[in-house]
């Protein structure tokens, strides 16, 4: 039986907004996934840790799946890979520090030991299934970021993964454009391209230039110095640490994240940190505090995050203290601008000096602009065009792009999460759609938190809880004890006594009106509490608390 010259890529996340990213390809009976993400809670997902892609679309279709590819190293491209290998143990390929950052999270979750991990090289190209997978040395915020080109007999498709052109790299090894001009000039079938900076113009700013920036603060400074950062972003962890050393300062840092980051980052040689640079968190009260540099977590005013809680004076062993120097090396991902704001407000009621990217070049961003993105259109030259990776904004922009350079906008596609596009040497379209959507990880739960109970959580979080608690006879009808009326968020029950005595009568009213009816079962009765009580209490406050009705029979 011949196989079908199509190719058929699925986004199941990544699209239309920021995380989670998840693709899948596939090519006669074989199946692959690029990356495997999460992302963070929306503020109206209360007690969410993280959203993860839904993969009921590829739960189907398991036994045709021949491996998981990486292109780095971050959460929303590797965040989901415990949860996924969970579900169906397969072989992923990535380069050395990208699995290497993955390994701490497979022994947190106890399923590295079954774990098939296998390092790829950028240049390299390996075999799966039909499908012959090629890295491509690029440049991001994150060491051994790579793009990714399949060849397959229906043509290439080549993904950039997340990139920016940087000519002068921290590691030395800038993108490989020969490489991706190579491909061009044999035909690039389809190109998926990062539109994160689809909106910026100009170029992205190479990541030593933050170096330099580094130099002159560091330069004549007697403060204790604080730099907050992504823990993945080893460039900028080396370049701080290169300033501090030329100081003539000791490195500590703090956060788990970072922490483990800069363990396996130096283990594998992506790291060069002279000896006795680094101390631990206990000993920076040996040292004055124009020897010290902290390193911490906390860039984007995660709650938890180390730096929240020296901000917060929350943190066990360090505390923000006046004359102490706070740089913020990041900029806001979109939704954390407050969290941030709220950090440096208190850093700055301790009597700190905070430095962040509106103030100096602490930060660039690891994602290509404008020209970059022309770039690689002109050298991949694409028969057809997908942008991915962003919001709508992103993704709208990025097509505006390719259609100046030249490109037929019926060639370009603007796909959503879930929609199924085939591809052939000759034709390109969007054949239908597979399920696809959030997964909300709380705790240990994985999907056992959906709308019914966030929609519970947000009604709680607003209006709070009334318990109304009873004991019925079920021979005579009657009630013995109660009603009880329990408040929880919802109003001070000192101050508030009128109120919920009014609130006992009525529901006394209720239950002893439905038992004169003698029709009623338990489930009647407790509906009747809940609505007539709640159209009672908004008559007295115009709020509508959860009512929880709890009867016991005797």
């Amino acid at each position: 039986m011949q196989k079908s010259k199509k190719i058929k890529i699925t986004p199941l996340g990544g699209l239309h907004e920021i995380g989670k990213n998840m693709t899948v390809f596939e090519y006669g009976s074989d199946l692959l996934i690029l990356d495997a993400g999460l992302a963070f809670p929306d503020d109206d997902m209360l007690g969410i840790d993280m959203v993860i892609p839904d993969i009921t679309y590829l739960q189907k279709h398991k036994n045709r799946i021949r491996g998981i590819i990486l292109t780095h190293g971050h959460e929303d491209h590797i965040g989901a890979i415990p949860y996924v290998l969970k579900e169906f143990n397969v072989p992923v390929f990535g380069t050395k520090l990208t699995l290497g950052i993955l390994k701490n999270k497979l022994e947190e979750h106890g399923i590295l030991g079954s774990a098939k991990l296998n390092v790829i090289n950028p240049g390299e190209t390996f075999k799966l299934g039909d499908f012959k997978v090629e890295f491509i040395r690029s440049n991001h915020s994150i060491a051994d970021a790579v793009a990714v080109a399949f060849h397959t007999p229906a043509g290439t498709v080549l993904h950039t993964g997340d990139f920016k052109i940087d000519s002068t790299p921290i590691n030395g090894e800038m993108i490989d454009l020969g490489r991706i001009g190579e491909l061009g000039k044999h035909g690039v079938l389809l190109l998926m391209s990062d539109s994160t900076n689809a909106e910026r113009r100009g170029y992205t700013m190479s990541e030593s230039t933050v170096g330099a920036t580094f130099d002159n603060v560091f330069e004549n400074c007697n403060k204790r110095i604080f730099v907050a950062t992504f823990a993945s972003n080893i460039h900028r962890v080396q370049q701080i640490i290169n300033a501090a050393v030329k100081y003539g300062r000791k490195v500590a840092v703090s956060g788990r994240s970072m922490e483990n980051v800069l363990t396996a980052a130096i283990e594998l040689g992506y790291m060069d940190i002279p000896k006795n640079t680094l101390i631990k968190l206990d000993e920076i009260g040996r040292y004055s505090k124009e020897q010290l540099v902290i390193i911490t977590t906390g860039s984007q005013g995660e709650t938890m995050s180390a730096l929240s809680r020296m901000a917060f004076s929350g943190h066990k062993k360090v505390n923000i203290e006046a004359d102490d120097l706070v740089i913020i090396s990041a900029s806001p991902i979109p939704g954390n601008e407050k969290a941030i704001s709220n950090v440096i407000n208190e850093l700055l009621k301790h009597g700190a000096e905070v430095i962040y990217e509106s103030l100096a070049d602490v930060h660039v961003s690891g994602h290509a602009c404008q020209e970059e993105l022309k770039i690689i259109l002109a050298l991949a030259k694409p028969r057809f065009f997908m942008p991915v990776h962003g919001e709508f904004k992103h993704l709208s922009r990025h097509r505006d792009l390719a259609l100046q350079m030249g490109m037929n906008s019926k060639d370009i596609f603007m796909m959503e999460n879930g929609n199924v596009l085939e591809v052939s040497a000759n034709d390109a379209k969007i054949t239908g759609t597979v399920p696809s959507g959030k997964v909300l990880v709380d705790g240990l739960g994985v999907g056992d938190v959906g709308s019914i109970v966030l929609r519970d959580r947000k009604h709680l979080s607003e209006d709070g809880l009334i318990v109304v608690v009873m004991t019925i006879d079920h021979a005579s009808q009657t009630v013995v004890a109660g009603p009880d009326i329990i408040s929880r968020g919802f109003v001070y029950v000192r101050e508030s006594e009128d109120l919920m005595e009014s609130m006992r009568i009525k529901t006394a009213d209720i239950v002893n009106t439905c038992l004169d009816n003698n029709t009623l079962d338990w489930a009647s009765l407790k509906s009747h509490v809940k609505n007539e009580l709640g159209a009672f209490i908004f008559s007295k406050t115009k709020r509508k608390p959860m009512i929880l009705p709890v009867i016991m029979d005797v």
